[in-house]
């Protein structure tokens, strides 16, 4: 008999507001807040804290927006507590644990903290210090073209994260299968030809304390897309 996983749609909590652009446009200042659902860490991995949403790294899983979404702006503010933390956010996402690392498929904006490449040393040999200032990578499924190749990963091409226990702020614009990532103020990444173009926003929790803040998504017109490139609906 084969086994379906069965996911929880009980929201967790509300964090970080979406707006149309066209909203934003006319003056319109409705917003709606956004709503997460727990995929595979706990009610106890997550909460918030006034205005800040703190992760505290185990199990190691991802919460999953209450909606999908295909072209929009992302705007968040991040920070790691702890020297090496690793997390990061999933774009276009499926939601779906892989089980051989509880992550799922979608586009990987990654947060390092800055000390992780040298914690993570193979041999003797310090992985490049670009790895930690905003990869972009096709994570499980996914598949992307790199704009600044590191094999299949997209490097940025100036480094820019700041370390332990200061805010970062990531801009993720995200179009037709292409993403372009601005990291403190100025646009270092992109990749593009994604193989998933509409899917869940995810949070990952990866063994490190890391604090969120100021979360914003500018949803945009919707474009050309097959049916392929769009992810199950959970």
């Amino acid at each position: 008999m084969l086994f379906t996983p069965c996911f929880s749609q009980e929201v967790l909590f509300e964090f970080g507001e979406k707006q149309s652009w066209r909203n934003l446009i006319t003056g319109n200042a409705s917003n709606e807040t956004l709503k997460w659902v727990d995929v595979n860490t706990t009610a106890a991995t997550w909460h918030t804290d006034k205005e800040v949403l703190v992760c505290a790294g185990l199990p190691i899983g991802v919460i999953r927006s209450e909606k999908m979404y295909q072209n929009f702006i992302l705007d968040v503010e991040w920070r790691h507590l702890e020297a090496g933390g690793n997390s990061g956010i999933f774009v276009w996402c499926d939601a779906v644990p892989e089980a051989s690392s509880r992550l799922p498929s979608g586009v990987e904006v990654q947060m390092l903290e800055l000390d992780w490449v040298n914690q993570n040393q193979k041999n003797g040999i310090v992985p490049p210090v670009a790895y930690v200032h905003g990869e972009l990578f096709g994570a499980g499924k996914a598949e992307t073209v790199p704009d600044n190749p590191r094999g299949v990963r997209s490097k940025s091409i100036e480094n820019r994260c700041l370390g332990v226990g200061e805010w970062n702020r990531y801009t993720v614009v995200c179009v037709d299968g292409t993403i372009k990532l601005s990291v403190n103020g100025k646009f270092v990444n992109g990749v593009r030809g994604s193989t998933q173009r509409k899917g869940y926003l995810c949070l990952e929790s990866e063994g490190a304390k890391i604090e969120f803040r100021n979360l914003k998504l500018v949803e945009l017109d919707e474009g050309y897309i097959l049916p392929e490139q769009i992810v199950a609906s959970l």
